[in-house]
C-alpha cells in the first residue's frame, strides 16, 4: 500500500524553494586559470559583436595604390596633368635651368617656378622673353614656343644688403631734389634741346598707353646736346646701349642707379628721361622725346620692379 503523500507526478510543496535556497547559499567556486580566461574570451566576443559595424577598417597593405599619396615630380607649376607643356631653358647667374611648363600659365606662375629653382624672390626677378614677361599674361599669349630661352636678372636679398649705396636711397635723394625744382622741361638747360622741335624720324607715340619694350632700338631722339641718339636693350646680357652718331656706351644696367622722367609740356605724349649713372646729377645721361607708352617698360627693364618696394 503506497505511503500517503502527494499523487503520483507531482511534487511536494517547498521542493523548488529547498533548491533554490541550496543553490542560493551554495559557495561559488572559484575558477581555475584555464576557466577565468575561456570566461574572458567569452565576454570579449560578445563586446565584439555588439559593436559590430564600429570596428575601424583594416589598414591598407604598403603597396596598396589607395593607400598612397599623390606626388609631384615639380616638372610644372601645380595642375599641370593634362596641360599642354613647353621645353623652356632658364638662365640666371650664367646657369641654365632646363624646365618643362604648361603653355597656358601666367608670367606670375612662371615667377613662382623660378623662385623654386634659383631661390630668388619674385618680385625681385627680371624675366624677359623679347622683353620683359608680363604677370598677368599667359606664356601661349605671348607666343612662347618649345626650347624658348627665358632669361631672369635680379638679386637675392642678401645680395642686396650687401650693396653700400642701395639704389632706392639713390631714387629718394633724387625724388626730393626734383620736388624742389621748377619742371625739367622749363629749365634752361633742357629748353635749348627742347626748342629745336619734335625730331622728324621721333617713333609714334600713344599718350595713355603702356607697351612693352619692342623688338627694335628706340630711335628718333636727342640727347643733351642735340645729337640723335638710340637706345638698345640688350636683355641677355643686362645692358643698355646708348648709341650717337660718335660712338655706343655699353652699360650694365646694374650700374643705373635711378631713371627720371617728365612729359614735355605741349607734347604730353613724350618723355624727356635720365639715366643716373653717379651719385650727383651731373651723371644723368639726358634723352628726349621717348614716346609715353614704353616709359613705365623702360623703368622695369632698368631697375626691376623690386625697387619700387
Amino acid at each position: 500500500m503506497a505511503a500517503a503523500g502527494a499523487p503520483d507526478g507531482m511534487e511536494e510543496p517547498g521542493m523548488d524553494t529547498e533548491a533554490e535556497t541550496v543553490a542560493t547559499e551554495a559557495p561559488a567556486r572559484p575558477l581555475n586559470c584555464v576557466e577565468a580566461e575561456a570566461a574572458a574570451g567569452a565576454a570579449a566576443e560578445d563586446s565584439c559583436a555588439e559593436r559590430g559595424s564600429l570596428q575601424p577598417a583594416p589598414a591598407q597593405p604598403p603597396g596598396d595604390p589607395a593607400a598612397q599619396a599623390s606626388v609631384s615630380n615639380g616638372e610644372d607649376a601645380g595642375g599641370g596633368a593634362g596641360r599642354e607643356l613647353v621645353d623652356l631653358k632658364i638662365i640666371w647667374n650664367k646657369t641654365k635651368h632646363d624646365v618643362k611648363f604648361p603653355l597656358d600659365s601666367t608670367g606670375s606662375e612662371l615667377k613662382q617656378k623660378i623662385h623654386s629653382i634659383t631661390g630668388l624672390p619674385p618680385a625681385m626677378q627680371k624675366v624677359m622673353y623679347k622683353g620683359l614677361v608680363p604677370e598677368d599674361k599667359t606664356l601661349r599669349e605671348i607666343k612662347v614656343t618649345s626650347g624658348a630661352k627665358i632669361m631672369v636678372v635680379g638679386s637675392t636679398i642678401n645680395d642686396v644688403l650687401a650693396v653700400n649705396t642701395p639704389k632706392d636711397a639713390a631714387q629718394q635723394d633724387a625724388k626730393a631734389e626734383e620736388n624742389k625744382k621748377e619742371p625739367l622741361c622749363r629749365q634752361k638747360q633742357h629748353r635749348k634741346v627742347l626748342d629745336k622741335g619734335k625730331p622728324e624720324d621721333v617713333m609714334p607715340s600713344v599718350k595713355g598707353a603702356q607697351e612693352r619694350l619692342p623688338a627694335v632700338p628706340l630711335s628718333g631722339m636727342y640727347n643733351k646736346s642735340g645729337g640723335k641718339v638710340r637706345l638698345t636693350f640688350k636683355l641677355e646680357q643686362d645692358q643698355l646701349w646708348i648709341g650717337t652718331k660718335e660712338r655706343t656706351e655699353k652699360l650694365p644696367m646694374g650700374s643705373i642707379k635711378n631713371v627720371v622722367s617728365e612729359p614735355i609740356e605741349g607734347h604730353e605724349d613724350y618723355h624727356m628721361m635720365a639715366f643716373q649713372l653717379g651719385p650727383t646729377e651731373a651723371s644723368y645721361y639726358w634723352v628726349y622725346w621717348v614716346p609715353t607708352q614704353y616709359v613705365d617698360a623702360i623703368k622695369d627693364t632698368v631697375l626691376g620692379k623690386w625697387q619700387y618696394f
